[in-house]
């Protein structure tokens, strides 16, 4: 046949202790040839749904019914591609109305209550023809979305300006648009019970090791959840260790950084609904790129990449350096430095790991505050408030100015980090570092940041060592991480698991004018 089977995988749904099986039981019924029972039995199933539409009409000498649900499909397209080639027709089945009649593409069979129920809900219409043991989907998903816009948490000055959107057919043509290959491959599926969220997987065969493949198949055919609004719902039921406070997926919002990470040879997730799209496997210093990293000339990129580096060293000690060091070590404090942080201090009446608890917290209550504002005064609040608060802070004797100035550099060093969620795992660890710090002065320090190594270098992400290509050592990977090396010395992708095509480009790519003028 020239139309296509159902689209959507049905999982099945396990029973649960509610009383759920019976109603699960009758969604699985095969659909009945009688037009009247299939009506009751929908009106049944969907009670409670006004939204849901059941239109009488009369295909040439054959009772007809139209199922589709008001703001789920569009009402404009079905009036004048479907409505009106029924209404005109002289074909008396279903298969006969799909070839001939309908103006409607990608059109397909359901055969059960259960597939009735994902079509509708998916902004599918359904026909339904007395005598027919099964009934016709029609496409027709036409709601409101948002367009395509510049992401805000991923601006660039120099790149793409287009970002993921909420609908994942819209996200996946995007993604075709940087990736014009057959090569590329989706595998979809649904995720929980009564959300049924479309999932695709995305990779390059040929390029993607199929075991890396497979395994993320795996882990997302595993998940059984009632519902799964947002990517970060699979993004927790996929993790390697989820007990760890370092991310262990790449979360992005950009196109462009979802094919640069299949180009070396890693799986992207996507998801109806949101437009966090999942990259997989990733490393620490994957995190710690930018995308404008590979949009600049190499040397500045690999400048801006060590002061990346410098600034998440900076924002996980920096406090807790100047705690141990104010608290144990003062003749490691030049003499002059030391007396004027000591003048600063004079009326303050606590320790200096209180004073650092309290300034961070502030600091933190006041970006959370900034985020979570509308975006016309967000900003201006978190500044002024941390203007005013630290001003009346050191005014009122409370805090010294030398913390203040200590809790700003750690905050704009957090902000020269590209992904967020790197950035609130180091503002999460600096808290027990510092109590460290506190308690053992340097050699507490160097406690915290031991067991943070060793944690690291136990981490996977979907089998990858967290810390490669340190740990373990890979030379040949380092020219996209110690530094960005040009594109033209860039020959082989990185080494992920199992085999790999390991050949990115002919090693001929240098620029050489001199052959130019031969």
């Amino acid at each position: 046949m020239p139309f296509n089977l159902n689209p959507f995988s049905s999982k099945a749904t396990p029973s649960d202790s509610t009383g759920n099986s019976h109603q699960q039981n009758d969604k699985d019924e095969p659909i009945s040839q009688a037009l009247t029972v299939n009506r009751r039995k929908l009106e049944e199933i969907l009670s409670g749904c006004p939204d849901v539409k059941y239109r009488q009409l009369r295909v040439h000498d054959k009772e007809a019914m139209l199922l589709y649900i008001d703001g789920l499909s569009d009402l404009h397209f079905l009036s004048q591609h479907v409505l009106q080639p029924l209404l005109h027709t002289s074909a008396s089945d279903l298969e006969t109305i799909a070839l001939e009649a309908l103006t409607v593409p990608n059109t397909g069979w359901v055969r059960t209550f259960a597939e009735c129920v994902d079509h509708a809900f998916s902004g599918s219409a359904l026909l339904f023809l007395d005598n027919e043991p099964h009934a016709l989907s029609i496409p027709l998903a036409g709601w409101e979305q948002r367009g395509v816009e510049e992401p805000q948490a991923e601006s660039v000055v120099r790149g793409p300006r287009e970002g993921f959107t909420e609908t994942l057919a819209v996200n996946i043509s995007m993604l075709r648009r940087k990736i014009k290959s057959p090569a590329l491959k989706l595998h979809t599926t649904t995720v929980g019970r009564y959300s049924k969220s479309m999932v695709a997987i995305a990779y390059l065969e040929g390029i993607a090791e199929e075991t890396l493949v497979r395994e993320t198949k795996e882990r997302i055919d595993r998940i059984d959840i009632d519902g799964a609004l947002e990517s970060a719902y699979l993004e927790e039921l996929i993790l390697d260790k989820p007990y760890s406070p370092f991310p262990q997926v790449l979360t992005t919002e950009r196109p462009d950084v979802i094919a640069g990470n299949l180009f070396e040879g890693r799986v992207a997730i996507l998801m109806d609904g949101t437009p966090i799209a999942m990259v997989a496997p990733i490393t620490l210093f994957s995190l710690l790129q930018s995308p404008e990293d590979y949009y600049q000339h190499f040397l500045m990129s690999t400048l801006i990449r060590w002061l990346r580096y410098g600034a998440a060293l900076i924002s996980l000690l920096l406090p807790s350096v100047y705690v141990a060091v104010l608290s144990f070590h003062h003749e490691m404090v030049p003499s002059l430095l030391f007396f004027t942080i000591v003048r600063s201090r004079e009326e303050i009446p606590f320790p200096a790991i209180v004073e650092a608890l309290m300034m961070e917290v502030a600091f933190e209550a006041l970006r959370e505050a900034g985020v979570k504002l509308p975006k016309q005064i967000g900003p201006a609040v978190s500044i002024v408030g941390a203007l005013i608060i630290g001003d009346a802070a050191v005014s009122a004797g409370i805090v010294s100015a030398t913390m203040v100035m200590v809790v700003a550099i750690t905050g704009i060093a957090s902000f020269m980090l590209p992904k967020y969620s790197v950035g609130m795992s180091l503002r999460l660890l600096r808290f027990p570092i510092m109590l460290l710090s506190s308690i053992l002065g340097l050699f507490g320090t160097m406690l915290g940041v031991l067991a943070l190594v060793i944690h690291l270098s136990t981490l996977r992400s979907f089998g990858v060592p967290y810390l490669s290509p340190i740990g373990p050592f890979q030379r040949k990977q380092w020219k996209d991480v110690g530094i960005r090396a040009p594109w033209w010395k860039m020959t082989s992708r990185p080494h992920l698991t199992g085999k790999y095509n390991s050949r990115r480009q002919t090693p001929i790519s240098k620029p050489d004018p001199s052959k130019g003028n031969e």
